[in-house]
């Protein structure tokens, strides 16, 4: 029986769970084989650095394209492994949002409101999830969305760090942060997590609020080049990903609140609320350019939350 290991990040884990006994059956009806689908999951970048220090996954399906792009750079997976699926190999979007607590005790609406002095924001670190990145660069776009200069997007940038009590690891140490140590008063993170939260922690614990504007977060796949033709799994690994884009997966994806590519399928959820959306490349260049600017090490991140 063949195995295949998916190296994930961290807030789809419930997801994954999901899709992998629907991918099990599809594929033993296409195919007449048995197939087992294991799962690793914690923050991206730090499932990125394992898989290229030698964790054997057959494919990852991260939550930032940078963190694919690593694994190029280290000859992990296809250099051009964007074109190797539909929409950038990428099967699903998501975006950032507000989770607050129940009844929205200090009536947070919009990005300003994060800025208050009465208000404590949980985020994640950006250095080491792909959850915090897309929530600096969703508060830095959302003022150029608005018209805003990089000069004011800084300016916001750096009083809402001001207000950031702790950086957790990753998405799901945010929520821990946020529901188990009970602190902070809004968390920032992706739509998709609303699911997990309810789920986890029961339902009515938070309430989502959506910003005005905020980013497209793009949910990209690729198959471990290193790991399969080792394994022998490439047509497997393939396959797996391949049904990411079927309607069957695209229904589980809203299901767990993670936006499906299949229009139809988006239509039919009404959680997805029409936002103002921004792409990376519309203020950043790309993921890879922000990465450079905002994220390396002495780069803009560290710049504003040094000097807190």
């Amino acid at each position: 029986q063949t195995s295949l290991l998916n190296v994930s990040y961290d807030v789809a884990r419930e997801f994954y769970k999901d899709i992998n006994p629907a991918f099990i059956a599809h594929y033993k009806k296409a195919t007449g084989k048995d197939i087992k689908i294991d799962q690793s999951h914690a923050g991206s970048s730090a499932q990125a650095r394992a898989v290229a220090d030698g964790l054997d996954a057959d494919v990852v399906t991260m939550n930032t394209t940078t963190d694919i792009d690593f694994l190029a750079d280290k000859g992990v997976v296809a250099k051009d492994w964007r074109s190797k699926f539909p929409n950038g190999a990428a099967p699903t979007t998501s975006t950032m949002l507000f989770l607050v607590r129940n009844g929205n005790p200090k009536n947070i609406k919009d990005w300003d409101d994060l800025i208050r002095p009465d208000v404590k924001v949980v985020v994640v670190n950006p250095k080491t999830g792909g959850n915090g990145r897309l929530a600096y660069l969703a508060a830095w776009g959302q003022v150029r969305a608005k018209g805003g200069t990089d000069a004011q997007a800084l300016d916001y940038v750096t009083k809402l760090y001001k207000n950031v009590p702790v950086l957790a690891r990753g998405g799901r140490d945010a929520t821990g942060v946020f529901l188990q140590r009970n602190i902070g008063d809004v968390l920032i993170t992706f739509e998709s997590e609303v699911v997990s939260v309810d789920n986890e922690f029961g339902k009515g614990k938070v309430d989502a609020i959506h910003p005005s504007a905020s980013i497209v977060a793009e949910n990209p796949v690729a198959v471990v080049e290193r790991t399969v033709a080792k394994k022998k799994t490439a047509a497997e690994a393939k396959a797996y990903l391949d049904f990411l884009y079927t309607p069957e997966a695209q229904e589980i994806a809203a299901k767990h609140n993670i936006r499906p590519r299949n229009e139809a399928i988006l239509k039919k959820y009404p959680q997805f609320k029409p936002l103002k959306l921004f792409t990376v490349d519309q203020y950043f260049g790309s993921l890879g350019e922000a990465q450079k600017v905002h994220f390396n090490d002495g780069g803009q991140f560290d710049k504003l939350y040094s000097a807190k």
